[in-house]
């Protein structure tokens, strides 16, 4: 079935709005037309033929839409001619294929007609654009398939089908279905597609703001990335619309107890009715035990170590990724510092230097890390960020007690030190004993207020105090090697050089590039050797750094009292007096007190024969008294000794100044008949 060619002769007849409507049985050609081509006439014979009977066909129709424009569009026929065109072609479309776009966009330009006459000329073949039939008119292609639930799409809204209808009522915005968004949401959270699952979330808040559950959901999302303080906010959020939910509150409490808040917590759980379990409030409350033992421990002085312990314990409830509380880290780094120890310290350190990375006008960070400072002996620099710190805050107590506790220990060493420097001993002494009194939790900065005030009892010769003050020095410090240094040499001075020797030995075995150790063993064993022969200083009853007329003055005392003649009835008398006579002579010339300070030459007298010989050589050994000589050799030295009846002695030359081949026999000789010179 073949549609007349309505509308083409339509089309020809708007190009030319000038020639007359043809009635039935006119001429093809109006007076004024210029006559067809002869190639053309039976052309136009056959169209006028099929024109006449369309016009006779169509004849009553034709007469009742006189008044409509058959030019304009096909809409504006006659109700009765456009009911009949339609059935008449949505016959014919069913054998047709279906419209493209472009076929459907060309109907609305001015480009010619389509090809296909069934389209272009029947009304009903004209898709609507828009309008609540559009969905009837065309098949919506199916959606392909996908892995995940997409969010579904708003619903289309009914626009006005002419520019009349959208003067006069405006458009409504497209709906949205904001229990699909949740619904998309909670399938992507069963995946564990947190990231896509609080986009939806997200989407569905922004549909219906108002909607506890969504925040809700969004939280646990938030919660299951990791995202606790997000979290935390949805949740207060729905608690505030739903107030009194049961799984909002025990979800916001699970969060305080993830981002190290156990008091709100716990606050949260008791407010639920009916109450949480046991199993939900267990978290929070073994992490505000062990935050109260850690408080407890820092306020009554306790060990660092237990704090450390008690505050990882707390730990263990924080979320993944959550860093400690700002109070934690605080106590953290208290709890270092009251460890001392060098490592201790600079962990305490990392962690102040954290703090004000995050808040450089933070007062307690710097409180702290001022005090770290003032432990490693930066007394100027720990004032400093007291300083700054009351700057930031004036009323700031900590800060006002740390700076006047460290500007009074400070001055009170300045003045301990010059007493010392000035060799005022005793005042130094008692200037460092107040200055332990400043601060006795300070163990580095008073390890060395003990190790200076040591150094001020051996200058006093006050050798037990100096190897008490050392001991205490090395309890706080126990790496001090300065204090080891100091204890060995007041050991070895108090007579006790074995000890001394063992001590310097122990500092070279664990820090063998210490300054001048080696110097100091081998000071020590001379001093041991010497320890081991008569001391001469304490015979004479004198300080090694006594002068001469000292000497003499206490040798003339002594030979007074222990002369043999003012002691007949003591066998002991004659010995003591032959000590001192010896010590009076090496003590008495410079030399000789100096090789023996020394220890250079100098054997005990009882072990000088002992070898067979004297050491060092016999031109400048030692002067013995010659009543001692005599009778160790039992009084027979005088057969075959050159120089006749007395024993004679040489001062500066050998005891047996004249025998044979002995150098020094023509030196002046001392003679002793008895009698002793004063």
């Amino acid at each position: 079935m073949v549609i007349p060619s309505f509308f083409n002769k339509s089309s020809k007849k708007s190009r030319h709005p000038d020639s007359p409507s043809l009635g039935p049985g006119s001429s093809s050609h109006s007076q004024g037309t210029p006559p067809s081509s002869p190639e053309k006439k039976s052309h136009h014979r056959v169209k006028d033929r099929e024109r006449d009977r369309d016009r006779r066909s169509n004849s009553y129709s034709s007469k009742r839409s006189s008044r409509y424009d058959r030019d304009s569009h096909p809409l504006n026929l006659p109700p009765d001619e456009l009911r009949r065109l339609s059935s008449s072609a949505m016959s014919q479309m069913s054998d047709q294929p279906t419209p493209q776009p472009m076929d459907l966009d060309r109907e609305f330009t001015s480009s010619p007609t389509p090809s296909s006459p069934a389209t272009a000329q029947t009304p009903g073949g004209f898709p609507k654009a828009n309008g609540t039939n559009s969905e009837q008119h065309q098949a919506r292609p199916a959606p392909p398939p996908h892995r995940y639930t997409t969010s579904p799409p708003p619903q289309s809204a009914n626009y006005a089908a002419t520019p009349e209808e959208a003067a006069s009522s405006p458009v409504q915005p497209p709906t949205i279905d904001a229990e699909s968004y949740k619904a998309a949401g909670n399938k992507f959270f069963k995946i564990k597609d947190y990231a896509q699952a609080i986009k939806e979330y997200s989407k569905a808040i922004e549909a219906d703001p108002k909607n506890a559950t969504y925040y809700s959901n969004r939280a646990a999302a938030l919660m299951s990335a990791n995202r606790f303080i997000e979290a935390l906010e949805d949740c207060k959020i729905a608690d505030e619309l739903d107030p009194g939910n049961m799984k909002i509150q025990l979800r916001l409490g699970r969060l305080y107890t993830s981002l190290g808040r156990p008091d709100e917590a716990l606050s949260v759980f008791n407010s639920i009715s009916p109450p949480a379990t046991q199993k939900d409030m267990q978290p929070a409350l073994n992490m505000q035990k062990h935050l109260r033992q850690a408080e407890e421990i820092l306020a009554n002085g306790g060990s660092g170590s237990l704090v450390m312990y008690a505050l990882n314990e707390a730990e263990r409830g924080l979320g993944a990724g959550v860093s400690r509380p700002r109070k934690w880290s605080l106590m953290r780094g208290e709890a270092h510092l009251r460890l001392g120890n060098a490592n201790a310290l600079g962990e305490a350190q990392n962690v102040a230097m954290s703090l004000l990375r995050s808040n450089n006008q933070d007062p307690d960070a710097l409180v702290l890390r001022g005090r770290i400072l003032y432990a490693q002996g930066e007394n100027e620099k720990a004032i400093q960020h007291f300083r700054q710190a009351l700057s930031c805050d004036p009323d700031f107590k900590d800060a006002v007690k740390n700076l006047r506790m460290v500007q009074k220990l400070e001055r009170m060493k300045e003045e301990g030190n010059s007493a010392f420097k000035a060799n005022r001993y005793q005042e130094a002494v008692d200037t460092y004993t107040m200055a332990l009194e400043v601060d006795p939790s300070n163990k580095n900065t008073n390890s060395k207020i003990l190790q200076n005030r040591a150094l001020c009892y051996t200058r006093l010769k006050n050798w037990t105090p100096a190897i008490a003050d050392c001991d205490k020095a090395l309890e706080l410090d126990p790496s001090y090697a300065k204090a080891r240094k100091t204890r060995a040499k007041a050991l070895g001075e108090s007579g006790n050089w074995e000890e001394a020797v063992r001590e310097y030995k122990a500092i070279q075995e664990a820090n063998p590039s210490e300054p001048g150790i080696a110097k100091d063993i081998r000071n020590a064993e001379l001093e041991l050797k010497k320890s081991k022969r008569k001391d001469y200083y304490k015979i004479l009853g004198v300080s090694k750094d006594a002068g001469e007329q000292d000497i003499k003055k206490a040798y003339r005392k002594l030979a007074i009292v222990h002369h043999p003649d003012k002691n007949p009835d003591d066998p002991e008398a004659e010995n003591r007096f032959k000590e001192i006579q010896e010590a009076h002579e090496t003590l008495s010339d410079p030399q000789k007190r100096a090789r023996y300070d020394s220890g250079e030459d100098l054997v005990d007298p009882s072990e000088m024969f002992s070898g067979g010989g004297f050491p060092g050589g016999m031109g400048g050994g030692m002067q013995i008294d010659p009543e001692m000589l005599f009778n160790m050799f039992g009084g027979g030295m005088g057969g075959g000794r050159p120089g006749g009846g007395s024993f004679s002695f040489q001062t500066g030359g050998s005891p047996f100044g004249g025998m044979g081949g002995m150098p020094g026999g023509g030196r002046s000789r001392q003679q002793f008949q008895g009698g002793f010179p004063f």
